[in-house]
């Protein structure tokens, strides 16, 4: 399996929502069970079945979590390029066809998160960005086609 690329932040998230699955999640999805087995015949119990489902996409993500940690490069924000777009920078761009002004952060493909503007690196913005200065315009190459950024703040 490849290297999960993730920023501490993102490591950090990853080991909460892992310890939430396995505390607080399993222990309630396992009362769900309980408590569906106590109703009776358990070939007609929705509540049953749901539950079942529930108790196997928790142990799903866990596994999912676990498997991501385990090959987990944690980037150094610190050591990022200085005065280059790298992992783990927020970068404020122009798009000049859109007219607009937007701001992503670069995070791995794993913490990618379009809704908050998180783009993967792996993406064709976050691929043309890596390795930009301030100023500089980019050239991305995307499924729609081709179009330009201009660089104009980094930020570590």
């Amino acid at each position: 399996m490849d290297k999960e690329i993730l920023t501490q932040e993102g490591k950090d998230r990853l080991e909460e929502e892992l310890t939430e699955l396995k505390t607080i999640a399993r222990k309630e999805v396992a009362q769900q069970i309980k408590e569906a087995r106590a109703m009776g015949d358990l070939s007609e119990n929705a509540e049953y079945h749901a539950a079942k489902d529930r108790q196997g996409e928790i142990e799903n993500r866990i596994n999912e979590i676990e498997a991501i940690l385990r090959n987990a490069e944690v980037i150094d924000e610190d050591s990022s390029m200085e005065g280059r777009v790298s992992l783990g920078n927020t970068v404020t761009v122009y798009d000049e066809e859109m007219e607009e002004e937007i701001s992503y952060k670069i995070v791995g493909s794993t913490e990618a998160d379009p809704g908050k503007d998180w783009i993967s690196n792996e993406s064709p913005v976050g691929a043309a960005l890596l390795g930009a200065e301030e100023g500089d315009t980019v050239t991305v190459e995307a499924p729609g086609g081709e179009f330009e950024l201009k660089v104009l703040h980094i930020e570590q």
